[in-house]
């Protein structure tokens, strides 16, 4: 028997095997509001001198905020409030305000369901038709209370509802959906064409939400009026945890704000950037601003009102679905009226009361005259700006 031996090469193995690629050698670093922190500047003014004013999508806002179109924020004795503050709502389309003459008695039964059971309350409550003469009657509504009249409603709904509301007086009118790309792709029916769609509507036409800079531009060139960011940062929203999407919101906005930028540039036309999610405190709105937002979308630091038609609890626009959920009830209390929420004074001393206040401070402190100037001052990479010096009031939570 003639014994076989094994010959090793004299060839390097490194020399021999191709190169090896890894997914997360090319891992892009992204932040959120908790990874940066604002630097001072050579220049401090007075907070009273601080200018929010500016004009949305054609609409005067005297504070860059808007209520998100959500059923537990918005409605419109929810709107007319926010109104007279200076700032905008905008009514889910799809929601318990279009489906029920009177939603009190669902609204509830959602707010006091158990949570083994609220996500079966949230898809019978949504399961009653969408209904014409409510519709309609909610736009008369809205401008009853004082409000401008804007509406939202996902892509599968919009070219139904968006000449009807645009008939009825609306005056803005929001195609939101948890990702909005440039370009959708369906065999089983006819996608809407945002280009078709904003060239037919004779109102403005938003459009939500994105992450991407380049389906930011492409969106900006197919006719949309402002852009919103944020892709699962909401408190209400699981869709990070269930679809595993999304981008922390400093990124995501300064990335939308850098197309946004270079479509001005191109085109001479300005589309306002909404940051929409993630924001509770005066801080992280001041944040937002200085990534690149123009207007700040908020949600449930607003269900905390009393005159909010949740009752202390929101829900994410998505947690009606009866086959995969992506948002959740949470509680987060009634504080107190939306003056004291927006404008003071805070009762607590963790930035969620007096945000107005808190952003005019931001600015002043910063130099930053303007919402234009604010998107200018010097962000940091700082993730020990939570915690550093702070062990006194970690150790008393």
């Amino acid at each position: 028997m003639i014994e076989q031996h094994t010959v090793a090469s004299a060839e390097p193995v490194s020399d021999r095997l191709p190169a090896f690629r890894s997914k997360v050698d090319a891992l892009r670093p992204t932040y959120g509001f908790e990874d940066v922190s604002l630097a001072p500047g050579l220049e401090t003014l007075e907070p009273a001198d601080v200018e929010l004013r500016q004009t949305f999508c054609g609409l005067d806002l005297a504070i860059p905020i808007i209520a998100s179109a959500m059923d537990a924020v918005v409605d419109p004795g929810f709107a007319g409030a926010i109104a007279r503050l200076g700032g905008l709502a905008i009514l889910n389309l799809e929601g318990v305000q279009t489906r029920y003459d009177d939603p009190s008695d669902v609204l509830g039964r959602i707010a006091a369901a158990p949570d083994e059971e609220v996500h079966d309350v949230l898809a019978e409550a949504y399961s009653a038709p969408i209904r014409d003469e409510l519709v309609a009657r909610r736009l008369e509504e809205l401008r009853a209370a004082g409000s401008k009249a804007a509406v939202a409603a996902t892509p599968g709904a919009a070219r139904r509802w968006g000449p009807f509301c645009a008939e009825h007086g609306a005056d803005l009118f929001l195609v939101q959906s948890k990702v909005s790309s440039a370009r959708h792709l369906a065999t089983g029916y006819d996608p809407l064409s945002l280009t078709e769609f904003t060239r037919f509507m004779p109102i403005p036409v938003a459009v939500g939400n994105t992450t991407n800079a380049e389906a930011a531009f492409r969106l900006m060139e197919q006719g949309a009026a402002a852009v919103f960011v944020g892709v699962g940062p909401g408190a209400a929203c699981t869709t990070r945890e269930v679809l595993g999407i999304g981008i922390p919101q400093v990124t995501a906005i300064a990335d939308v704000a850098g197309a946004r930028d270079a479509y001005l540039e191109r085109t001479g036309r300005y589309v306002p950037v909404v940051a929409d999610g993630g924001m509770r405190r005066g801080g992280e709105l001041a944040k937002a601003i200085a990534a690149g937002a123009d207007v700040l979308m908020l949600g449930s630091p607003l269900a905390r009102a009393a005159e909010a038609p949740g009752r202390g609890v929101n829900w994410g626009m998505a947690a009606p679905s009866p086959v995969l959920p992506r948002g959740t009830r949470i509680k987060v209390g009634t504080v107190g009226p939306l003056e004291q929420i927006l404008n003071g004074p805070a009762g607590v001393t963790d930035g969620s009361q007096n945000l107005i206040g808190a952003l005019r401070q931001s600015m002043a402190a910063l130099g930053a005259r303007t919402i234009r100037d604010m998107q200018q001052v010097e962000m940091v990479y700082a993730p020990s700006v939570a915690t550093e010096g702070k062990s006194w009031q970690q150790r008393a939570r």
